[in-house]
């Protein structure tokens, strides 16, 4: 891991433990049953052009991105410092590059949160490396939305593949594996928290 990347670590780790993400553990024994980590699903799509606004819609939609669950801490900064003491100008320009700006580090951090946890699988691992290193802030924002749910599934499928490894498995057990194995990504999720546990009980 490069020093950069270690130090991102740190300070995700630091600033919210309690949203770490638990994946697989690729070990032929018990595999883990992470809880599902909340990734923010998009960003407040504005409705008009920043300059097409109105200084009262300009404070809407910044009292929209103040309300939505799913904004991170320097967005939740940025937004409260401009609705407090910001001119209309300020604010504009913040909704015209500064909120990009602000949710490319919430989602960098909810990244290094991602890679910070010793249970997260190859492919997710790879693929946030990757996106650390030259992503885009576009593409970290599709990949939190859409890539992280594939590269999970298929960490999960190789996790749920290692139950087979298991001395003395049941055929019962084989049979579920081999069923979750053609599952969603949902399906094969829910089978390595809950289903695995259920089927020889």
């Amino acid at each position: 891991m490069r020093p950069t990347r270690a130090v991102l670590t740190v300070a995700a780790t630091a600033l919210a433990p309690a949203l770490l993400l638990a994946g697989p553990a690729f070990a032929t024994g018990t595999v883990s049953s992470p809880a599902p980590v909340a990734v923010s699903p998009a960003v407040v799509v504005l409705e008009t052009p920043v300059d097409e606004m109105s200084d009262d819609d300009v404070r809407v939609a910044l009292s929209r991105i103040l309300a939505d669950p799913d904004s991170g801490r320097r967005v939740i900064r940025e937004v409260n410092a401009l609705l407090d003491s910001g001119t209309p100008e300020e604010m504009r320009a913040w909704l015209g590059t500064g909120y990009r700006l602000a949710q490319a580090e919430d989602d960098t951090v909810a990244l290094s949160r991602i890679l910070a946890d010793p249970d997260s699988g190859r492919r997710v691992v790879k693929e946030i490396n990757a996106l650390l290193d030259d992503g885009t802030p576009e593409e970290i924002r599709t990949w939190l939305e859409t890539g992280y749910r594939l590269a999970q599934a298929e960490d999960d499928r190789v996790a749920i593949v290692s139950i087979l490894n298991r001395p003395g498995i049941s055929d019962a057990l084989r049979a579920a594996v081999q069923e979750a194995i053609d599952g969603t990504p949902e399906e094969m999720r829910y089978f390595l928290e809950y289903g695995q546990y259920e089927v020889d009980a």
